[in-house]
């Protein structure tokens, strides 16, 4: 199997640098508390967006998932994209108003397990949008710059 190139060069931004703190993302994104799984953003440009998510050994989920060696489990590292790409689409105004919800998943594979501790580093890269309707994003998951995990998001508006 060939590797996979990253959607975003780990030369081209500093993981000790944020573009977009916790505060920033919640003006975008009305995610909280234990659900909130966006830290930061790292990168952005006109089509692609690298964010992060710093694993406590506290997180909700490291009691119950494999408690003998916690696992996060694959449902929130795509949560994870998910949030990165409303962030995403809400800097760009391509979602238009109101929140955007995950309408979908495509191609989604889980490659290395994600620990307590590790920092996780979300990449996307916009593929098609509608504005204000839906936006497709393809992502890729790292820890250390291995992949974890990678897939398509279908990120589309929520009506009131």
């Amino acid at each position: 199997m060939a590797i996979k190139e990253p959607i975003v060069d780990f030369s081209e931004f500093d993981p000790d640098h944020l573009v977009a703190d916790l505060d920033e993302v919640y003006g975008h994104n009305p995610h909280r508390h234990e659900l909130a799984l966006l830290d930061g953003v790292l990168f952005i440009d006109e089509d692609r967006a690298v964010g992060f998510k710093d694993l406590k050994e506290d997180a909700f989920w490291v009691r119950g998932h494999f408690p003998e060696r916690a696992v996060m489990p694959g449902v929130l590292i795509c949560e994870c994209a998910a949030q990165l790409t409303a962030y995403f689409a809400s800097h760009h105004e391509v979602k238009g108003d109101g929140y955007m919800g995950l309408g979908g998943l495509e191609d989604v594979r889980f490659r290395s397990p994600v620990v307590p501790g590790d920092k996780l580093i979300i990449m996307l890269r916009k593929t098609r949008y509608r504005k204000g309707v839906l936006v497709f994003t393809e992502f890729q998951a790292y820890v250390d710059q291995t992949l974890c995990a990678e897939g398509v998001i279908k990120g589309a508006m929520l009506n009131d």
